[in-house]
Protein backbone atom coordinates (compact mmCIF):
# COMPACT_ATOMS: atom_id res chain seq x y z
CA UNK A 1 0.00 0.00 0.00
CA UNK A 2 0.99 3.82 -0.95
CA UNK A 3 1.79 5.92 2.49
CA UNK A 4 1.56 10.06 2.53
CA UNK A 5 5.47 11.55 2.85
CA UNK A 6 6.30 12.16 6.32
CA UNK A 7 5.40 15.88 6.85
CA UNK A 8 7.60 17.83 9.20
CA UNK A 9 5.89 19.84 12.01
CA UNK A 10 6.58 23.47 12.93
CA UNK A 11 8.95 21.72 16.16
CA UNK A 12 11.28 20.07 13.66
CA UNK A 13 8.78 16.36 14.80
CA UNK A 14 7.65 14.20 12.38
CA UNK A 15 4.57 12.46 11.90
CA UNK A 16 3.80 8.69 11.67
CA UNK A 17 3.21 7.75 8.19
CA UNK A 18 -0.05 7.10 7.21
CA UNK A 19 -1.03 4.86 4.35
CA UNK A 20 -3.45 5.83 1.51
CA UNK A 21 -6.04 3.43 0.10
CA UNK A 22 -5.12 1.12 -2.50
CA UNK A 23 -7.10 0.94 -5.80
CA UNK A 24 -9.11 -2.37 -4.15
CA UNK A 25 -10.21 0.00 -0.93
CA UNK A 26 -11.27 2.24 -3.55
CA UNK A 27 -13.21 -0.32 -5.73
CA UNK A 28 -14.79 -1.76 -2.61
CA UNK A 29 -15.99 1.61 -1.41
CA UNK A 30 -17.36 2.78 -5.16
CA UNK A 31 -18.83 -0.35 -5.05
CA UNK A 32 -21.33 -0.24 -2.38
CA UNK A 33 -22.07 2.91 -3.12
CA UNK A 34 -23.33 1.55 -6.37
CA UNK A 35 -25.12 -1.27 -4.48
CA UNK A 36 -26.67 0.88 -2.04
CA UNK A 37 -27.89 3.36 -4.57
CA UNK A 38 -25.68 6.42 -3.59
CA UNK A 39 -24.35 6.01 -7.32
CA UNK A 40 -27.34 5.25 -9.52
CA UNK A 41 -27.76 3.53 -12.67
CA UNK A 42 -26.73 6.17 -15.46
CA UNK A 43 -25.45 8.38 -12.88
CA UNK A 44 -21.96 10.16 -14.37
CA UNK A 45 -19.38 9.45 -11.93
CA UNK A 46 -17.28 11.75 -10.09
CA UNK A 47 -14.09 12.43 -12.29
CA UNK A 48 -10.70 11.16 -11.73
CA UNK A 49 -9.66 14.07 -10.45
CA UNK A 50 -12.33 14.37 -7.89
CA UNK A 51 -12.28 10.75 -6.65
CA UNK A 52 -8.20 10.93 -6.69
CA UNK A 53 -8.46 14.16 -4.28
CA UNK A 54 -11.55 12.18 -1.94
CA UNK A 55 -9.46 9.49 -1.10
CA UNK A 56 -5.71 10.90 -1.32
CA UNK A 57 -4.43 9.28 -4.06
CA UNK A 58 -2.66 9.73 -7.26
CA UNK A 59 -4.68 9.22 -10.43
CA UNK A 60 -3.45 6.00 -11.29
CA UNK A 61 -5.04 4.42 -7.99
CA UNK A 62 -8.78 5.80 -9.51
CA UNK A 63 -8.05 4.75 -12.99
CA UNK A 64 -7.20 1.18 -11.63
CA UNK A 65 -10.08 1.11 -9.03
CA UNK A 66 -12.37 1.55 -12.07
CA UNK A 67 -11.04 -1.20 -14.23
CA UNK A 68 -11.94 -3.52 -11.33
CA UNK A 69 -15.83 -1.79 -11.51
CA UNK A 70 -15.49 -1.80 -15.40
CA UNK A 71 -14.26 -5.43 -14.98
CA UNK A 72 -17.42 -6.34 -13.01
CA UNK A 73 -19.67 -4.51 -15.45
CA UNK A 74 -20.68 -1.95 -12.77
CA UNK A 75 -19.02 1.28 -14.85
CA UNK A 76 -19.70 2.09 -18.94
CA UNK A 77 -16.22 3.31 -20.37
CA UNK A 78 -15.73 7.06 -21.02
CA UNK A 79 -14.40 8.94 -23.38
CA UNK A 80 -11.46 10.65 -23.26
CA UNK A 81 -11.38 13.60 -20.57
CA UNK A 82 -14.87 12.41 -19.26
CA UNK A 83 -15.87 10.54 -16.13
CA UNK A 84 -17.24 7.09 -16.33
CA UNK A 85 -20.89 6.03 -15.93
CA UNK A 86 -22.61 3.82 -13.76
CA UNK A 87 -23.51 1.19 -15.74
CA UNK A 88 -27.38 0.96 -16.90
CA UNK A 89 -28.18 -2.75 -16.65
CA UNK A 90 -27.45 -5.09 -19.87
CA UNK A 91 -29.49 -7.77 -20.45
CA UNK A 92 -27.85 -10.47 -18.52
CA UNK A 93 -26.74 -13.45 -20.83
CA UNK A 94 -27.09 -16.85 -18.52
CA UNK A 95 -23.91 -18.73 -18.52
CA UNK A 96 -23.68 -22.63 -19.23
CA UNK A 97 -24.35 -25.14 -16.37
CA UNK A 98 -23.52 -28.50 -15.69
CA UNK A 99 -20.13 -30.50 -15.34
CA UNK A 100 -18.54 -28.93 -18.15
CA UNK A 101 -19.62 -25.35 -17.60
CA UNK A 102 -16.51 -23.32 -16.26
CA UNK A 103 -16.76 -21.11 -12.81
CA UNK A 104 -17.44 -17.66 -12.94
CA UNK A 105 -16.67 -14.80 -10.44
CA UNK A 106 -19.87 -14.33 -8.49
CA UNK A 107 -21.21 -11.28 -9.58
CA UNK A 108 -20.63 -12.28 -13.52
CA UNK A 109 -22.19 -15.40 -12.55
CA UNK A 110 -24.70 -14.92 -10.23
CA UNK A 111 -26.72 -11.69 -11.40
CA UNK A 112 -27.93 -13.81 -14.55
CA UNK A 113 -28.90 -16.65 -12.95
CA UNK A 114 -31.17 -14.39 -10.39
CA UNK A 115 -32.89 -12.95 -13.43
CA UNK A 116 -33.56 -16.32 -15.07
CA UNK A 117 -35.14 -17.60 -11.91
CA UNK A 118 -37.59 -14.30 -11.48
CA UNK A 119 -38.80 -15.46 -14.73
CA UNK A 120 -40.91 -18.44 -12.39
CA UNK A 121 -44.29 -17.44 -11.15
CA UNK A 122 -43.15 -18.61 -7.61
CA UNK A 123 -39.22 -17.33 -6.68
CA UNK A 124 -37.22 -19.07 -4.14
CA UNK A 125 -33.83 -17.90 -3.15
CA UNK A 126 -32.21 -19.24 -0.46
CA UNK A 127 -28.72 -17.83 0.44
CA UNK A 128 -25.66 -18.61 2.32
CA UNK A 129 -23.37 -15.55 2.96
CA UNK A 130 -21.25 -13.37 4.81
CA UNK A 131 -22.55 -9.89 3.78
CA UNK A 132 -25.07 -10.28 0.91
CA UNK A 133 -23.42 -7.63 -1.18
CA UNK A 134 -23.38 -9.96 -4.20
CA UNK A 135 -27.02 -11.05 -3.63
CA UNK A 136 -28.39 -7.13 -3.05
CA UNK A 137 -26.20 -6.71 -6.68
CA UNK A 138 -27.66 -9.64 -8.49
CA UNK A 139 -31.56 -9.11 -7.52
CA UNK A 140 -31.09 -5.05 -8.83
CA UNK A 141 -32.00 -6.66 -12.79
CA UNK A 142 -34.75 -8.27 -11.91
CA UNK A 143 -36.65 -6.11 -9.81
CA UNK A 144 -35.93 -3.02 -12.81
CA UNK A 145 -37.70 -6.13 -14.97
CA UNK A 146 -40.71 -5.99 -12.53
CA UNK A 147 -40.93 -2.62 -12.53
CA UNK A 148 -41.02 -2.37 -16.51
CA UNK A 149 -43.66 -4.35 -16.35
CA UNK A 150 -41.19 -7.65 -18.35
CA UNK A 151 -41.36 -9.86 -15.26
CA UNK A 152 -44.47 -10.68 -13.17
CA UNK A 153 -43.68 -12.79 -10.57
CA UNK A 154 -46.66 -13.94 -8.19
CA UNK A 155 -44.32 -14.69 -4.93
CA UNK A 156 -41.08 -14.05 -4.06
CA UNK A 157 -39.74 -16.30 -0.84
CA UNK A 158 -36.04 -15.11 -0.04
CA UNK A 159 -34.16 -16.49 3.41
CA UNK A 160 -30.54 -15.19 4.19
CA UNK A 161 -28.73 -16.68 6.03
CA UNK A 162 -25.40 -14.51 7.63
CA UNK A 163 -23.32 -14.76 9.94
CA UNK A 164 -24.33 -13.60 13.63
CA UNK A 165 -23.30 -10.20 15.81
CA UNK A 166 -22.67 -11.87 18.59
CA UNK A 167 -19.47 -14.56 17.46
CA UNK A 168 -15.70 -13.18 17.27
CA UNK A 169 -15.32 -13.78 13.23
CA UNK A 170 -13.02 -15.97 11.97
CA UNK A 171 -12.50 -13.08 8.89
CA UNK A 172 -12.15 -10.41 8.31
CA UNK A 173 -9.60 -10.53 11.02
CA UNK A 174 -6.49 -8.79 11.82
CA UNK A 175 -3.32 -10.49 11.22
CA UNK A 176 -1.90 -9.92 14.28
CA UNK A 177 -3.10 -6.75 16.98
CA UNK A 178 -5.94 -6.24 18.46
CA UNK A 179 -8.40 -4.15 16.44
CA UNK A 180 -10.08 -2.95 19.18
CA UNK A 181 -13.43 -4.57 17.26
CA UNK A 182 -12.68 -2.00 14.68
CA UNK A 183 -13.22 -4.84 12.17
CA UNK A 184 -16.13 -6.29 13.52
CA UNK A 185 -17.91 -2.71 13.38
CA UNK A 186 -17.10 -2.36 10.08
CA UNK A 187 -18.48 -5.96 8.79
CA UNK A 188 -21.52 -5.43 10.85
CA UNK A 189 -22.43 -1.87 9.09
CA UNK A 190 -21.77 -3.52 5.97
CA UNK A 191 -24.01 -6.77 6.57
CA UNK A 192 -27.27 -5.09 7.91
CA UNK A 193 -26.85 -2.12 5.31
CA UNK A 194 -26.95 -4.50 2.36
CA UNK A 195 -28.98 -6.66 4.04
CA UNK A 196 -31.79 -3.60 4.63
CA UNK A 197 -31.20 -2.90 0.79
CA UNK A 198 -31.99 -6.20 -0.53
CA UNK A 199 -35.29 -6.50 1.95
CA UNK A 200 -36.50 -2.94 1.36
CA UNK A 201 -36.48 -2.93 -2.24
CA UNK A 202 -37.89 -6.33 -2.50
CA UNK A 203 -40.82 -6.04 -0.26
CA UNK A 204 -41.33 -2.62 -2.09
CA UNK A 205 -42.67 -5.03 -4.98
CA UNK A 206 -46.13 -5.79 -2.99
CA UNK A 207 -46.86 -1.87 -2.43
CA UNK A 208 -45.89 -0.93 -6.28
CA UNK A 209 -46.70 -4.64 -8.14
CA UNK A 210 -48.98 -6.56 -5.35
CA UNK A 211 -46.12 -9.37 -5.20
CA UNK A 212 -46.91 -11.72 -1.94
CA UNK A 213 -43.04 -11.33 -0.91
CA UNK A 214 -40.96 -12.43 1.88
CA UNK A 215 -37.82 -11.98 3.45
CA UNK A 216 -36.20 -14.03 6.03
CA UNK A 217 -32.82 -13.50 7.86
CA UNK A 218 -31.09 -15.89 10.45
CA UNK A 219 -28.11 -15.76 12.17
CA UNK A 220 -25.10 -18.54 11.90
CA UNK A 221 -22.63 -19.27 15.07
CA UNK A 222 -19.85 -19.29 12.58
CA UNK A 223 -18.09 -17.96 9.98
CA UNK A 224 -18.97 -19.30 6.86
CA UNK A 225 -15.87 -20.25 4.42
CA UNK A 226 -17.95 -20.40 1.71
CA UNK A 227 -21.00 -18.98 -0.07
CA UNK A 228 -23.94 -20.90 -1.21
CA UNK A 229 -27.18 -19.95 -3.55
CA UNK A 230 -30.14 -22.00 -4.57
CA UNK A 231 -32.24 -20.55 -6.82
CA UNK A 232 -36.01 -22.49 -6.89
CA UNK A 233 -34.99 -25.92 -5.93
CA UNK A 234 -33.41 -26.55 -9.49
CA UNK A 235 -29.41 -24.73 -8.99
CA UNK A 236 -27.12 -24.67 -6.32
CA UNK A 237 -23.93 -22.01 -7.13
CA UNK A 238 -21.37 -22.61 -4.82
CA UNK A 239 -17.86 -20.35 -4.35
CA UNK A 240 -15.41 -20.67 -1.39
CA UNK A 241 -13.89 -17.56 0.52
CA UNK A 242 -10.56 -17.18 -0.71
CA UNK A 243 -8.49 -15.26 2.32
CA UNK A 244 -6.20 -12.84 1.81
CA UNK A 245 -4.00 -10.97 3.35
CA UNK A 246 -4.44 -6.61 2.72
CA UNK A 247 -3.49 -3.61 3.82
CA UNK A 248 -6.01 -0.44 4.81
CA UNK A 249 -6.73 2.57 6.22
CA UNK A 250 -10.53 2.33 8.25
CA UNK A 251 -11.21 5.24 10.66
CA UNK A 252 -7.76 6.33 10.31
CA UNK A 253 -5.85 2.98 11.61
CA UNK A 254 -3.92 1.44 9.69
CA UNK A 255 -4.35 -2.45 9.66
CA UNK A 256 -3.11 -5.30 7.96
CA UNK A 257 -5.84 -7.83 7.44
CA UNK A 258 -7.26 -11.25 6.28
CA UNK A 259 -9.99 -10.36 4.47
CA UNK A 260 -11.88 -12.06 1.10
CA UNK A 261 -13.31 -10.42 -1.21
CA UNK A 262 -16.90 -12.45 -2.39
CA UNK A 263 -17.97 -10.97 -5.51
CA UNK A 264 -14.86 -12.27 -7.13
CA UNK A 265 -14.80 -15.64 -5.51
CA UNK A 266 -15.41 -18.26 -8.12
CA UNK A 267 -19.02 -19.21 -8.51
CA UNK A 268 -19.42 -23.40 -9.40
CA UNK A 269 -22.91 -23.77 -11.03
CA UNK A 270 -24.88 -27.25 -10.26
CA UNK A 271 -27.97 -28.07 -12.06
CA UNK A 272 -30.16 -30.51 -11.38
CA UNK A 273 -31.63 -31.05 -15.16
CA UNK A 274 -27.92 -31.82 -15.82
CA UNK A 275 -27.53 -35.28 -14.47
CA UNK A 276 -27.34 -37.88 -11.51
CA UNK A 277 -23.74 -35.69 -10.03
CA UNK A 278 -25.49 -31.79 -9.89
CA UNK A 279 -28.93 -33.40 -9.06
CA UNK A 280 -27.51 -34.89 -5.79
CA UNK A 281 -25.20 -31.73 -5.47
CA UNK A 282 -28.18 -29.33 -6.01
CA UNK A 283 -30.30 -32.27 -3.24
CA UNK A 284 -27.55 -32.42 -0.57
CA UNK A 285 -27.41 -28.45 -0.28
CA UNK A 286 -30.98 -28.08 0.03
CA UNK A 287 -31.12 -30.34 2.83
CA UNK A 288 -27.86 -28.52 4.45
CA UNK A 289 -29.12 -25.16 3.95
CA UNK A 290 -32.61 -26.27 5.33
CA UNK A 291 -30.57 -28.38 8.59
CA UNK A 292 -28.76 -24.84 9.62
CA UNK A 293 -32.09 -22.68 9.29
CA UNK A 294 -34.10 -24.86 11.01
CA UNK A 295 -31.55 -26.11 14.20
CA UNK A 296 -28.55 -23.96 14.76
CA UNK A 297 -29.54 -20.81 13.41
CA UNK A 298 -31.24 -17.80 15.31
CA UNK A 299 -33.24 -14.50 14.75
CA UNK A 300 -31.22 -11.80 13.36
CA UNK A 301 -32.15 -8.22 13.60
CA UNK A 302 -30.48 -5.90 10.83
CA UNK A 303 -29.86 -3.22 13.01
CA UNK A 304 -26.76 -1.69 14.64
Amino acid sequence: MSVDPEHASAGGRTRSRRPRPSHQDIADELRCRITSGVLRRGQRMPTQAELADEFGVERGVVRQALHILRSEHLLTGAAKGSPATVAPVPVPVRPPGGPAAPPQPTVAGLAPRIAEAFAASHVRIDALCLTSVSLTLAVGEPLRQIHAGRLKPAKIDVRVLLPSRDIPLAFPAAVAADDGGLLHRRWLAQRNAQGMVLRQNLLALYATHGVDVRVSFRALPFTPPVKLYLLNGSEALFAYYTLLRREREIEHEHLELYDADGTRSMLFAFERRAGQRDAAFVEQSRRWFDALWETISSELLLSP
